[in-house]
Order: C-alpha cells, then structure tokens, then sequence
C-alpha cells in the first residue's frame, strides 16, 4: 500500500501546490508589486516555495539547441537512435563537416531521470558525437513488457553499442560503471566487433568492499529480504505500469536527501531569502537544480533488488563470480579497449578506490592504456557536472578517446 498512499498525498497536495502557485503569479502582478507593504517580498517568496514543495515524475527537457564549436553555433536534434519499452537510445545530433568520436554515455538508473547528466552531455557535445541511454520511468512500463534486471541492463548497453557501431566509446556515470563493464567484457569475450575502443568509468561501485560510504553500509545493514519488504511496492492502476513491482523513486530520493539534510534545508532557505530580495538569476540557479532533483522515476525492483544484492553484498564483480545469463563473466578478457576511471575526493556515495579496482580486474588490457584520475576537492554530483568536471575531467575524458579513436 505504500504507493498507493504515497499517490493520494500527492494527489491532495497537488491542489495545495496549484493555490499557491496562483496567489504566487498574482502577488508577482507589477500592479501589486507596486501597492505591496513592506515584507511582502517573504510573503510572496513563502507562497512559491509552497508552489514548489513535492515531487515530480516527468522527465525534465534537455533543452539543449545548440553547442559552440569553434566560433559557429551548431544546432543539435534529439533523435531515437533506437528504443524499447525500458529506454531510449537519445542522439544528440549535429551537422559538422568533421566527422567526431561515438560516444554511449551510460546513465545511472538510480531514482532519477538521464537528464541529470544534461551538463555531461553539453560539456562532450562540441568534440563528440553523442548518444545517451534515456532510461523510463518504470510505472510507465507496462507489465506485459517483461522483467528488468541486471542482465537485460547489460543487454541494453551491448544492443546500443550495436546500434552506435564498431568504433564507438562508452562513458559510465555512478551506478552503470559494473553494468558497463560487465557488458564490455561478454562483448569482448564474444568477439563482438561493437566492442568500445575506450571505456571511461566515472564514480561507479566496481568494488563496494572498498572505502565504504553510509550507502555500502546501509546496503550491508539488512538481508536482502528485508529490502524486498519494506522498499517494493506496486504501481498504482491508474499509470500503464499498473500492478508492475518497483522501488519507488521518491523513495530513493529521500534516502538521498536523509545523507545530507542540512545542505538541502540551507539551500531552500538561500532560495525563499533569494526570491524574497528579488535575488532572481542567484534564485534561478538553485530552483533549476532542485526542479531536477525532485523529478523522480521508479526502478523495476529486479534490478534494484539484484542491483543490491550482486554489486553491495556480495560484490560479484569483484569477486569474480558475476554472472550475464548464466555464464561466467571474465573482465581479463577485455584488451582492445582503453581504461579510464574517475573518481571524487570528496565523494559520499562511492569510496575512494572503488571504482579504481577496475584496473586489476581488466587485467587484459596493458598498463599503458589504463588511466586513473582522483579529483581533489569535488564530491560525487562534481565528477561529472560542475567547474572541475569541465577544467580538469573531462580534458582527461576527451584525451582518453581521442588517443583511442
């Protein structure tokens, strides 16, 4: 029933948020503005904040029109490169004279929707030419669809790396980084001439064993049977995944905000003191963030169950005993392909080393075409979005596949 009563708060909050946004709009009237006492601002500023409390469950646009290359400003479609009923193979395509590097960029299903990568995409956007795993939001997937697991994860990352053809580079954010390699190496295994020419893996979980954060240890704390009763529900009837087993989103997304709730409530007391001053494009900035972060999507519970299970208890990459349907998995047999990992000095969700322990499984591939970078000073949002993601990161990303290509 957790779902069930989840949705008819919302619900009921929906009209709440709905008078609030309207007496918002109507205090912000220029003719009211002009008549308003003193203080007014706050009470203005209260009203959208109360507008804007709740959660989301559409994805956001990517809004990304155009990218500089050089001094000419090119503009970039959306396509469907392909798709099924668990994703879409998004392109973000340009018309340039040059041909660029493939690239998959391998978003985290993790409570949120891809486009939390949207400045990943727009950073990589003027030297690659790129595709991005746009995953739904799985109360809108039909039951009849099947089962989504780890294994039909990682039949998704092949089947787009397929799609995107031999010569193509693939970028994993967070939790996709085992997934990734994973698929990598039944493609080498296999002789798969899709393989990636270069594999970058940004702050994913390889080896949760290592350096463990207050998620490892929350994923160690319970047997799995625990979370399978207190976290899965069922989608409601009135949504096209009526009846289908998930971890909620906004279940996730409170377990996130839980590990830091005074950097959350200090940011939305910046933005009620922002809107309350008229402090607009400082406003703008944090609303725009949390309008991302507070749009959510429901994991199917196979792959949030297995998910936890295979990469956080019994770490079985790491241990050598992972599995894609039934076979073995060898990382040691991927040797065509390049190795970068990232990581954040700073990062609470994935320990320092973690994702670094790739190396020594990729034992295949030579020392000389293994990169580790550790960035100081940035926690795990600050891996791939932010100042130093753009300064000192990607560099390291677009000289990887570059040298590769």
């Amino acid at each position: 029933m957790m779902y069930q009563m989840y949705q008819a708060q919302a619900d009921a909050a929906d009209q709440l948020r709905l008078w609030a946004s309207a007496m918002s709009a109507l205090l912000h009237n220029p003719f009211a503005e002009a008549f308003a006492p003193f203080g007014m601002g706050y009470v203005t500023a209260g009203y959208e904040m109360l507008a804007r409390a709740g959660f989301s469950h559409e994805r956001k646009a990517f809004g990304i029109d155009s990218v500089t290359i050089g001094e000419a400003e090119v503009p970039v479609l959306e396509e469907v490169a392909d798709e099924t009923p668990f994703a879409t193979l998004l392109h973000f395509k340009k018309t340039v004279d040059t041909p660029m590097p493939r690239v998959l960029v391998v978003a985290p299903m993790s409570g949120h929707f891809a486009t939390l990568l949207r400045a990943t995409v727009r950073t990589m956007l003027p030297d690659h030419d790129v595709f991005l795993t746009d995953w739904h939001n799985a109360r809108d997937v039909s039951l009849a669809d099947g089962r989504f697991g780890i294994d039909e994860y990682v039949e998704h990352v092949i089947r787009f790396m397929e799609r995107i053809g031999p010569g193509g580079h693939v970028v994993a954010i967070c939790q996709p980084c085992v997934a990734v390699l994973q698929a990598v190496a039944v493609m080498a295994e296999a002789g798969n001439a899709a393989q990636p020419r270069s594999m970058t893996l940004m702050a994913g979980p390889v080896d949760a064993r290592v350096s463990p954060t207050r998620v490892n240890e929350l994923s160690t704390s319970h047997p799995i049977e625990w979370f399978e009763e207190h976290l899965i529900t069922t989608v409601p009837a009135r949504f096209r995944g009526a009846d289908r087993r998930v971890y909620p989103g906004f279940v996730q997304l409170l377990a996130f905000v839980s590990m830091n709730v005074e950097r959350h409530v200090e940011a939305h007391w910046e933005l009620y003191n922002d809107l309350a001053l008229g402090e607009n494009d400082k406003a703008k900035t944090i609303a725009n963030f949390y309008d991302e972060y507070f749009s959510v999507a429901d994991l199917a519970a196979e792959f949030y169950l297995e998910t936890v299970k295979t990469v956080f208890q019994d770490y079985e990459l790491a241990r050598g005993i992972s599995k894609y349907h039934w076979h073995p998995i060898n990382p040691a047999a991927i040797e065509r392909t390049a190795l970068l990992t990232v990581e954040g000095e700073r990062d609470d969700v994935c320990g320092i080393g973690q994702t670094m322990a790739a190396h020594e499984l990729c034992s295949g591939i030579r020392p000389s075409r293994k990169r580790h970078h550790l960035q100081p000073g940035v926690g795990h949002y600050g891996v791939f979005s932010g100042r130093r993601w753009t300064q000192f990161i990607y560099p390291m990303v677009r000289n990887l596949i570059l040298s590769s290509d």
